[in-house]
């Protein structure tokens, strides 16, 4: 909707005739009509600026069929201020939506009829299993792709989708302010930034170069997210990232839609207003290609783009091999990805080749992947094969972009992604909606509108390693089936602490001293865990050891500082903050905390027996506790620890 008239004259001035369908519009625009005969000579600016806009406007709206919009507005004088605003709000929802609030409204009647009778959206199109990446945690692979990604870092831009409040968790505050685990209380927020800086000063020191890089950060907030966003960053100094590294992109919403018609519908609260609604996560592309960062990151000499979630705090233990796959393999487009289950709630990633010849690779929700494959000749759908998992990898969203083939394909889709609408039907004949429903898209559906020449791949990794979103409240967590994820506040607590205490057992290694003849243990043993119910819910309760990212960030780094013969109790809880903080012949049984300085080197050795920190159980609904402590259904009551802080340069052998 963009404004045709050069000149007042060209309105055909008093004939506003094609109103006659919204009357008390008609009147109210003649007041416009009596502005434009009062300023025509003397304020040409103004007429161009403010009145000419919002009359064409309101043609394209009744063009659209939305006199609705205007069937309650007051006479002249009336309300005036709110009928600005109106206008003010269709002109944002117009300028945001690629095309105008127009091709929205058309873009949406064909998705509704669509829905409305059932069109499958794969239709001539055959699938199969991509080929990709398949990465065993901890094997020589492993290793050098961890290696090669952390090389690759400093050439990376990370992408933070963050737009959603807590309310589905049961918490009022954004979600990137929850605390990912509560024994050292770092909230998602604070994690992510401390993991993207250990990758950029270690991709620094492999760097043959002077590496001053600094790796930059874009978080895609929302109207809900923006401002709280911005005082969690500045209230806590941007957890030591530098100011100018983090920029905060808005993300605006689309209007909300009544019927199949595509009638854009009133706020119920205000009926000058229009309900809104997000567009989904999928907006991001749009507002990096609008935001100029990306031929910046080019000029700057960068190669990469991840794009990641607000709430899986396992994600960054698998960045720096996926990021190693990407370079290696030379992935225009790279998915993380784990193992799913045949038919689990997540979707496949999964090759799609049409009748015509064109060839995808992009994520087919789990609700879609079954009749789909029963649709092309499998006659048992999505099930297990001879691993025990589907063939089809869970796409957990995370992508890794190559960044000029990114920025040449947003060149030509100016980053509109792949639209969907999902209305809730009152019955079966569909044709009138529970409540309004609106168009979306998702980061994922990217690859849709690539070349069959792209490089798009994917990899796997265990969900141990690299997946626990937390995003179900308790109440929902409780009714999962036995067996699945609950994906909750307390499950991705506990994966913390489970993956980390796999990564340290497999620090362990048995060796043979051929002139004594005896065998001797490297690394660390970790005693099992054990059940607990918290919220309804049994999880595994590992030891709760926690390192900061600057400690390790990849498997070679807790190597490197883990050596001989050291034990950690199932009751244990560990805290390591520190850059040089080693290990050995140590024995732990109850509470440590370790804080030191990047100058100091502390070898930690020797028995530490204390009573520690115990787990106790809370009801989500006692309004006693917090929130974040409710949804996860405990706290840690702390009854003894022992305590080391070095802030002063050296090196230190403290024995208990």
């Amino acid at each position: 909707m963009v404004s045709t008239w050069e000149k007042p004259s060209q309105l055909s001035i008093g004939d506003d005739s094609w109103a006659s369908a919204a009357p008390n519009l008609q009147k109210n625009l003649r007041w416009f009509y009596i502005l434009i005969r009062f300023f025509e000579s003397s304020s040409q600016a103004f007429l161009n600026q403010i009145i000419v806009p919002k009359i064409e406007l309101a043609k394209e709206l009744l063009h659209e069929g939305q006199s609705h919009l205007f069937s309650h507005w007051a006479e002249p004088g009336v309300d005036d201020e709110k009928k600005k605003n109106f206008f003010d709000q269709v002109a944002l929802l117009n300028t945001n939506y690629p095309g105008g609030l127009a091709t929205y409204i058309q873009n949406a009647r064909r998705l509704l009829a669509d829905s409305k009778s059932g069109k499958n959206p794969f239709e001539g199109f055959t699938p199969s299993v991509p080929s990709g990446e398949v990465l065993n945690f901890g094997d020589d692979n492993f290793v050098m792709l961890e290696k090669d990604g952390v090389k690759e870092a400093r050439k990376a831009a990370f992408v933070l989708v963050a737009g959603g409040l807590g309310e589905r968790l049961g918490y009022k505050g954004i979600k990137v302010a929850l605390p990912c685990e509560t024994t050292t209380g770092t909230c998602f927020l604070q994690h992510y930034i401390e993991c993207i800086l250990a990758l950029q000063e270690a991709s620094c020191k492999l760097s043959r170069d002077i590496c001053h890089a600094e790796i930059p950060f874009v978080i895609m907030t929302s109207d809900d997210t923006h401002i709280p966003t911005l005082h969690l960053l500045e209230s806590h100094s941007y957890f030591g990232m530098k100011p100018g590294q983090v920029k905060l992109l808005k993300q605006e919403k689309v209007a909300c839609l009544d019927d199949n018609d595509a009638r854009i519908a009133s706020d119920p609260n205000d009926k000058y207003k229009i309900q809104t609604k997000p567009h989904g996560h999928g907006d991001v592309h749009a507002l990096l290609y609008n935001s100029g960062l990306l031929n910046e990151w080019l000029d700057a000499g960068l190669k990469w783009v991840l794009f990641f979630q607000d709430t899986n705090g396992l994600l960054f233990k698998a960045i720096p091999a996926s990021l190693g796959v990407s370079a290696t393999k030379g992935y225009h487009v790279n998915s993380l990805a784990v193992p799913r289950k045949a038919k689990e709630a997540i979707g496949g990633i999964t090759k799609l080749t049409h009748e015509d010849g064109r060839t995808m690779v992009i994520n087919v929700e789990y609700n879609q992947l079954d009749p789909l494959l029963r649709a092309n000749g499998h006659i048992d759908g999505d099930i297990n094969c001879e691993t025990g998992y589907s063939p089809f990898p869970g796409n957990i969203n995370q992508l890794i972009l190559e960044l000029g083939p990114y920025i040449e394909e947003l060149k030509k889709t100016h980053g509109a992604i792949a639209e969907f609408v999902n209305p809730k039907y009152k019955d079966s004949s569909k044709t009138s909606f529970k409540s309004s429903t609106r168009l979306e898209c998702m980061m994922q559906d990217y690859p849709k509108t690539l070349p069959s020449t792209a490089r798009v791949g994917f990899t796997v990794m265990d969900a141990w390693l690299a997946y626990a979103p937390v995003k179900n409240n308790p109440e929902d967590a409780a009714k999962v089936p036995k067996g699945n994820p609950f994906h909750s506040a307390t499950s991705g607590e506990m994966a913390i602490y489970r993956a980390n205490n796999l990564i340290l057992r497999k620090t362990q290694k048995f060796y043979l001293n051929l002139e004594l003849f005896f065998f001797f243990k490297a690394g660390v043993h970790i005693s099992d865990p054990a059940t607990a119910v918290f919220n309804n819910q049994e999880v595994e309760v590992w030891p709760r050891i926690v390192w900061k990212p600057k400690w390790a960030i990849t498997f070679s780094d807790v190597k490197e500082k883990v050596k001989e013969r050291c034990s950690v109790s199932q009751r244990s809880a560990m805290v390591i903050n520190g850059k040089n903080i080693y290990m050995e012949e140590l024995s732990l049984d109850g509470a440590l905390i370790v804080n030191a300085m990047n100058e100091a080197e502390v070898k930690l050795t020797g028995s530490i027996p204390n009573k520690g920190w115990v787990l106790k159980v809370i009801d989500y609904k006692d309004s006693s506790h917090p929130e974040e402590s409710r949804i996860r259904g405990f706290v840690i009551e702390k009854l003894e620890q022992l305590e080391l802080n070095y802030n002063e340069p050296g090196k230190f052998y403290p024995q208990s």
